[in-house]
């Protein structure tokens, strides 16, 4: 729900992000990524034809996506075996939702039901963790690539990422 009471109003994730984290005592608002080349394309067939992967910002429940240095790093698990729960301890406004339901952060369920009902073509075999450094260096040169690599072992042709 909005700040102004209306539901179908979109919420300004933005604005309400740097309030958050100036809450917490930070003095500089978070530099959100910006690409002057966005590397998108459209999709080459149909999306009922294509094979969508599954990307979370949620982590496994053990340490098993450290690398190492012991810093976070990509991690993949089946979609057909999740686990039972996640590593979810990250700044994140936990006054406004929680993280009781896993389709909120990883929709698994409903993705299968789209797959089902032949909206989407297919479901690669494994969903993709992604790691939450906030480093934009980290990402574009270390777990952006590997990610790619998954989803292209996968043989994904396209990818959803839900954000926790």
């Amino acid at each position: 729900m909005s700040d102004n009471g209306d539901n179908h109003a979109p919420l300004a994730y933005m604005e309400r992000t740097r309030l958050y984290y100036r809450a917490l005592g930070y003095d500089n608002d978070y530099v959100w990524a910006h690409h002057d080349d966005v590397p998108f394309v459209r999709l080459a067939k149909s999306l009922s034809q294509a094979r969508i992967a599954l990307i979370t910002t949620a982590g496994p429940p053990d340490l098993s996506n450290r690398n190492a240095k012991g810093r976070k790093a990509p991690w993949s698990a089946p979609i057909d075996a999740p686990p039972a729960s996640f590593d979810t301890d990250l700044a994140w406004d936990k006054e406004s939702t929680h993280t009781d339901d896993r389709e909120t952060f990883l929709p698994l369920d409903a993705a299968k039901a789209l797959v089902a009902e032949g909206v989407i073509g297919g479901l690669t075999r494994s969903f993709v963790g992604a790691p939450t450094d906030y480093s934009h260096e980290k990402t574009w040169q270390h777990d952006a690539p590997e990610i790619l690599r998954r989803l292209r072992d996968e043989g994904a042709d396209a990818a959803l990422l839900t954000a926790l």
